[in-house]
């Protein structure tokens, strides 16, 4: 397998385990750590390589992008496999790729960056100059969690030949015109700058410079024997063989074992779900399994052939043959487009997909009803099978024969007057398993409209795929017509019924989806049907023309507006330059060091935790005999070998390490197995037998909390005015309340520490990816019973956190630190994404309750709130969670007289924990929707409403503390004008009007966002600045690097202008929580000592800092310095109600297009404008990377988002295969954001804002836009009365909200009568 210029590693059949993939070799074995682990199921791309084959038949080479955490390393015999490292490096020369991708700020905290690297650079060795749809869909199987994805695609567009304009018309105009469509040009000289990177310096790419095929490939190819390849493993035999006659010798010989191509179905299977194979079979290169065979009645494509290969040669097909023909060939390829990730495509094949007839398959319901066959052959000979519903259903008589192998499919052409389509709806709209989609084909033989032929199937309705078979037959001989629509909906409910527990649950919405297609295929055909005779067919409603378009993700563009660097300031100061990332470049060539990269040390053991597979439980006994018998294990410890060191106290409560003789939720720790290596470790954690014994009460949910008085102590109150007095004069009065779920971190690289012994003093080493390395050093040395000093926390950087590395870190150090210091020897523990996602928690889940008074004009004089948070089943930082969301509930309003209580419930899940944003995402939610209910009521919109209840200036906050709003009222002018609302306002209402199954919406929100902890020790920081005799300086501060760049800032407000700060030799950094107030000690150390050297420069002012360093170092003047700040004044009484709690505000606003598919609940958000005040920016590329990350993650978090538990509280969204961020495709059409001019405010470094966590409430905008698009829905179905939607407003809520007859049409069933799937928590 070659891997990097000029080295070779041949796989040889000695040390290859077939259980081994590609992922773990590349970094335990070879050491090539870029390639991460984000998920090991293929979902993220964070492990993308690219694979390089040559065909010595054909003579070419195919490149393409794979996942290396589902590739066996047996497979790639013969193949080259490209690592980041093998593109480039800092050592030889970067890449152009990794070049740009770092100077666009494409990069935050990097753990994604190497498999963006990957992507892109795959996609150019195949295509030089892309176009901008060939680039998302390269990048659509990738994902990032701080970006917001644009700067990616910003650095993508420079390989196009068109990088300015978006290659699309919204509202008819282009992206580059002005109008209400897009922001004003740039005026030349103005004193706002577009653009965060000059492209003119980037590297040409050449790619006559890329790495060429080994020639030793090559040569191996063409000239070894074919034969039969054998590798052997502990457990495991794999084979693979090179002719057919091979294949099925093998086949005849092992009938039960599975047929591997691509592994994206066996894989998964045995990693997630325990499958064992003895043997496994995987064809390599057999030309019968790649022919494409174009014959007189359709096309045969080979099973071997990859679905990235397919699609292609259906693409050829479509462009060559009549449309009549191509129906069929035009519906896969719409799936195609959707299905999975380029990864995923380029790696499964077409026979494996249909030979795993998942229940969720996009093709299998097509091929179904597009009368296609299946080639079977065996020693015994040919057959052919139909792919019908009795081979999807695995019935013995229709099946494939265990001795059978799957040469070829037959996917017939489509008739004259025939008709085929696809649907499908998935959480996300690309990458994404479908929740249901279909495959429908109508054949009239004639033009008279009678149906001949119908075939209706559907996926994810059941355990396998479905075929509405007897719903057809009995509308066959029947006119196309609304008549049989409304009977054919009827019939195909009845058929494909689907039961309330089904798995998988939003039983309505799939029951909803099922005649919501067959009627988008009514329409679709009837459409085509009036083209081809317009005067025997009715011709179709223009308001109902809409339904027939999906909404694409157009092409993005983007507007950037910060402030130029003004001319007073020197030329080599850099505050206010948009710097790249100081780790940019290591990030895009994966020589960034993660916890994890770390090598392995002498004698190291994996540790693994064995969690609770119940919620509330007495634990009876615990059998670790099995599990300590089996090979490399060392040790199993419990709670009762931690003993008296088994619990840590922070805050109030105490928070116990391992499960004692109860457990209070599913993924509560109960004990953590020890072994040699963490495939030895993973094996005993399963033999570990618990038995439980079930207790009552069961709380899961918000409501059930309260049911039984379930809290935790104190509640916390806040009270301003006489509310009670207010609700007496008011006009009106409104009850409600909104629930808002919860939210995985989902950092890409998961918890991960590796603690060392140090072998002396017993000190020891935390090697540990977290937020807050302090109380990791107090919770371990507290563990081990030491003092703090004998432990140094080390953090070198954070791939993503988000608030999720802290408490949960510390429970997971301290047993690995205790397990190391009892052995005395090095342990790892990095937990998979499915036990990271069920152990750690995430943001809490709320109930927001509301009484609001108000006048007639909107303004709101009382408000009275109840806020209940799901803080799961320890204390955590849940306190802190509901005090801020108290404190920060007004926003951007005044209510003259408020009152609000809030409560953390108590409950059988992981405990929930710090998140971006805390607590404000939900309390402000639930205020706007307070204030948009109160709109509905008054007849007025919600954007007036808002402005007339908006802080004005200088005024005071419910908690008694002085605010000067200015900025706040200018970033709602500017956002106005910049989104040109009114203007769109109206387009947007004449699009409505216009169609009936597609809605617009539009939305405008405002952001007040104080910043502070509530407390003036919580603020502190020091810093410790070294100059060394050669002139380089060493900068240790108390920040942890974590995307947000912050060394890249404390290099950028240095206040000497030490030049040589900026070079990497000139520059250090220690390893060690979060505030810019690590700038400013940083600056009052570099102001103590350019004071003690100035009478040296002063005599010597020609001279080099090496000069001035040793003279001083001569005259005994000591070069370093500490820096220190106390932390703002900071303060809050929760018995007065009142305080400063807070330094200054950030101030903004967001507005937000979307467009909705009444039919499906499907939306995309069409533009979004941000305006943003941060004060002085000093650096605008991190800055505005910060807003629009936050953005997505805001977004995300209100619209597709959903965690799911069992009623029994399992979590069933464990992976980037149930649960959903967002993707490429989620971005907004058109993102702008604009910084407002600078402002003073004295008491910040250079006036700067902390702004990592305000932009997430901004991703409420897309909440309300679909809001007011599905109330348009509503008023035009004629229903009236107030519209509540809760958070995330996903595809079932949109559908379901948007009531009509098809939502009628459904059976429904009876509260009580069945056990969910899930329960919203």
């Amino acid at each position: 397998i070659f891997l990097k210029p000029k080295m070779l590693f041949f796989v040889t059949e000695k040390n290859v385990d077939p259980e081994t993939m590609l992922l773990p070799y590349l970094r335990k074995k070879l050491r090539l750590t870029g390639t991460k682990y984000g998920c090991g199921g293929g979902g993220c791309g964070a492990c993308t390589v690219m694979i390089s084959r040559y065909n010595p038949i054909t003579k070419r080479i195919r490149h393409h992008p794979a996942n290396a955490c589902l590739i066996p390393i047996c497979s790639l015999y013969g193949a080259a496999v490209t690592t980041v490292e093998g593109i480039g490096s800092t050592h030889t020369r970067i890449h152009p790729v990794q070049e740009r991708i770092a100077k666009c700020h494409g990069t935050q905290c990097g753990f994604c960056t190497p498999g963006m690297v990957m992507s892109i650079y795959t996609l150019l060795r195949n295509h030089p100059e892309p176009t901008l749809d060939q680039l998302t869909d390269a990048l659509g199987g990738n994902l990032c969690r701080c970006t917001g994805y644009r700067p990616i695609i910003d650095a993508c567009k420079t390989f196009c030949k068109t990088s300015g304009c978006c290659q699309s018309k919204e509202n008819g105009i282009c992206c580059l015109d002005q109008g209400i469509n897009e922001l004003p040009e740039f005026e030349e000289g103005s004193e706002t700058s577009p653009k965060l990177f000059t492209e003119e310096e980037f590297l040409p790419l050449d790619p006559t410079q890329e790495l060429i095929f080994p020639p030793e490939l090559m040569i191996m190819a063409e000239k070894q024997p074919q034969r039969t390849r054998m590798f052997g493993g502990e457990r495991m035999a794999w084979f693979s063989p090179v002719t057919l006659k091979e294949l099925l010798e093998l086949k005849f010989k092992y009938p039960q074992a599975p047929v591997v191509m691509g592994n994206t179905s066996v894989g998964p299977e045995v990693k997630f779900k325990g499958v064992f194979h003895p043997v496994i079979i995987s064809p390599d290169r057999i030309e019968e399994l790649s022919v494409v065979i174009h014959a007189s009645n359709g096309l045969t494509l080979g099973a071997g052939l990859s679905l990235a290969q397919v699609k292609d040669i259906l693409a050829d097909v479509v462009q060559k043959l009549p449309e009549e023909k191509t129906q069929m060939y035009q519906a896969l390829m719409k799936h195609l487009r959707t299905l999975a990730g380029s990864q995923i495509r380029n790696m499964a094949s077409l026979g494996g997909h249909i030979i795993s007839r998942h229940p969720d398959s996009d093709l299998n319901p097509l091929l179904a009803v597009g009368n296609c066959t299946l080639n079977l052959l065996s020693k015994e000979g040919k057959r052919q099978i139909p792919l019908s519903e009795h081979f999807l259903s695995k019935c013995p008589n229709a099946d494939i024969k265990p001795q059978e192998i799957l040469i070829s499919v037959n996917i017939p052409y489509s008739r004259k007057w025939e008709f085929v389509s696809a649907f499908r709806q998935a959480q996300r709209q690309e990458n994404a398993l479908a929740i249901v989609n279909s495959g429908m084909r109508v054949f009239f033989g004639e033009e008279d409209g009678i149906i001949r032929e119908l075939s209706i199937s559907y996926g994810g309705i059941g355990p396998t795929t479905i075929c509405a078979k007897n719903s057809c037959q009995k509308v066959i001989g029947r006119h196309w017509n609304e008549e049989m629509l409304d009977t054919a909906c009827r019939l195909v409910l009845d058929e494909v019924s689907l039961p309330g527990s089904a798995p998988g649950g939003k039983v309505e919405f799939k029951r909803t989806l099922i005649i919501s297609f067959l009627f988008k295929f009514y329409l679709e055909v009837s459409q085509i049907l009036k083209k081809m005779n317009s005067v025997h067919y009715p011709r179709l409603a223009d308001k109902y023309a809409s339904a027939l378009e999906d909404l694409h993700s157009r092409h993005h563009c983007s507007t950037l507006k910060y402030q130029k660097i003004g001319p007073k300031q020197h030329p080599e100061d850099p505050v206010g330059h948009p710097i790249m990332h100081l780790s940019g470049v290591k990030h895009a060539t994966g020589e960034a060091i993660y916890c994890d990269d770390m090598p392995l040390v002498d004698q190291e053991l994996f540790l693994t935790f064995v969690t609770s597979s119940r919620a509330h439980a007495k634990i009876v006994s615990i059998d670790l005999s099995e599990a300590l018998s089996m090979p490399g294990v060392v040790d199993i410890m419990t709670a009762e070998h931690l003993s008296d060191v088994n619990s840590f106290c922070f805050f109030t409560e105490t928070e116990t390490f391992l499960a004692t003789d109860k457990v209070f939720c599913v993924g509560h720790l109960v004990c953590a197995v020890l072994a040699d290596s963490e495939v030895q470790a993973k094996r005993a954690a399963k033999r570990v037998k618990i038995i439980y014994q079930d207790l009552e009460p069961l709380i899961l949910t918000i409501e059930e909390a309260i049911q039984h008085n379930s809290f935790f102590k104190p509640e916390r109150k806040l009270e301003y005015g006489n509310v009670d007095e207010a609700f007496k004069v008011v006009d009106h009065i409104l009850e409600g309340e909104i629930h808002m779920g919860g939210q995985e971190h989902f950092y890409m690289e998961t918890q991960s520490m590796l603690v060392v012994p140090k072998g002396e003093d017993q000190e020891m080493d935390v090697y540990v990816s977290t937020q807050f390395p302090k109380y990791i050093q107090d919770i371990v040395a507290s563990t081990l019973k030491l003092p703090a000093n004998k432990v140094m926390c080390h953090v070198r950087r954070v791939g993503g956190a988000f608030g999720g590395k802290v408490f949960k870190t510390g429970t997971i150090a301290a047993v690995t630190a205790f397990a190391a210091n009892k052995h005395g020897r090095a342990v790892r523990c990095v937990l998979e994404r499915g036990e990271d996602m069920l152990i750690t928690g995430g943001r809490h889940p709320y109930l927001g309750k509301y009484k609001a008074g108000f006048m007639n004009d909107g303004r709101i004089l009382a408000l009275d709130m109840e806020h209940y948070s799901n803080a799961g089943a320890s204390l955590d930082e849940s306190l802190l969670v509901i005090e801020m969301g108290i404190l920060k509930m007004d926003n951007a309003y005044k209510f003259p007289n408020l009152r609000c209580q809030a409560w953390a419930c108590r409950t059988n899940l992981p405990s929930n924990t710090a998140f971006r944003g805390f607590g404000f995402p939900q309390a402000g939610l639930i205020t706007e929707s307070c204030i948009t209910e109160v709109a509905a009521k008054c007849g007025l919109s919600p954007e007036k409403v808002r402005m007339i209840n908006m802080y004005k200036e200088i005024d005071q906050t419910p908690y008694k503390q002085e605010i000067n709003a200015k900025n706040l009222a200018q970033c709602w002018r500017e956002c106005m004008a910049m989104s040109s609302y009114s203007q769109r306002k109206v387009v947007v209402e004449k699009f409505n009007v216009e169609n009936y199954w597609k809605k617009k919406g539009l939305a405008m929100v405002p952001l007040k966002f104080p910043v502070g902890l509530g407390s003036r020790a919580a603020g502190q920081a020091t810093a410790l600045v070294h100059i060394y005799l050669d002139g380089s300086v060493l900068v240790t501060h108390g920040g942890i690097e974590m995307g947000q760049g912050v060394h890249t800032k404390m290099i950028q407000v240095r206040i000497l202008r030490w030049e040589d700060c900026l070079s990497p030799g000139g520059r250090g950094c220690s390893e060690p929580i979060v505030p810019p107030n690590s700038s400013l000690d940083g600056r009052n150390a570099c102001q103590t000592l350019l004071k003690r050297l100035e009478p040296i420069i002063s005599k010597n002012p020609k001279g080099t800092w090496k000069d001035w360093a040793q003279t001083a170092f001569n005259e005994s003047i000591s070069l370093s310095a500490v820096g220190y700040f106390r932390g703002y004044e900071s303060d809050m009484n929760w018995e007065k109600g009142e305080g400063h709690p807070f330094e200054y505000f950030v101030y903004g606003a967001a507005c937000s297009e979307v467009e909705i598919d009444c039919l499906t609940g499907d939306h995309k958000t069409i533009r979004t404008d941000i305006v943003m005040d941060v004060g002085c920016s000093i650096n605008p590329a991190l800055d505005i990377g910060q807003i629009e990350g936050a953005f997505i993650q805001g977004m995300g978090l209100y619209t597709i988002e959903e965690l799911n538990y069992s009623p029994q509280g399992v979590l069933h969204t464990r992976g980037p295969d149930q649960y959903k961020i967002p993707a490429i495709c989620d971005m907004p059409t058109q993102l702008h954001i604009s910084l407002l001019p600078p402002s003073q405010n004295s008491n910040t470094l250079y006036s700067s804002k902390g702004l990592g966590e305000s932009g997430v409430f901004l991703g409420c905008s897309v909440f309300f836009a679909i809001h007011d698009a599905v109330s348009a829905a509503r008023r035009e179905r004629g229903l009236r009365g107030p519209l509540r939607l809760n958070s995330p407003l996903t595809p079932e809520k949109i559908r379901m909200a948007c009531e009509d007859k098809f939502t009628k049409m459904i059976p429904r069933d009876e509260p009580g009568s069945y056990v969910p799937w899930n329960v919203p928590i």
